[in-house]
């Protein structure tokens, strides 16, 4: 996948290093109210267009996104207040499976936002 975007990103950059190669001449762009004139290369105006096209849409999709962004931010709070509430609930039964078994009880551990259980080896087999 590496190679692929690699291989792409240099058949771009060719083509648009032929682009400007190919566009140098001279262009005069004027903002009509206003009374600026520019005169700088073609490949620079139609290049620039474009970056700044992407960078337009880029903020867009930025602020299209935030409802996902905040309903992100909702699920990891709501997902911190529960492994507060399961430490809480935990420590809670502690007790009280010592006093009826007479014996420390098993640490089950706190489990990770990757799935695995705090405290164990990584080894299979193993906790």
């Amino acid at each position: 996948m590496r190679f692929v975007r690699w291989l792409i990103a240099v058949v771009v950059t060719v083509l648009l290093v032929i682009f400007a190669i190919s566009n140098r001449q001279s262009v005069e762009v004027t903002f009509w109210p206003l009374p600026v004139a520019i005169t700088t290369r073609l490949f620079v105006v139609v290049l620039g267009g474009v970056v700044l096209a992407f960078l337009v849409g880029q903020f867009v999709a930025w602020l299209g996104a935030r409802h996902w962004r905040q309903e992100v931010r909702q699920k990891r709070r709501r997902i911190e207040a529960l492994e507060r509430e399961l430490a809480a609930t935990q420590a809670q039964l502690r007790p009280s499976e010592e006093l009826a078994s007479g014996k420390p009880a098993a640490d089950f551990g706190r489990v990770d936002h990757q799935g695995a259980a705090a405290g164990t080896t990584g080894t299979p087999g193993t906790i």
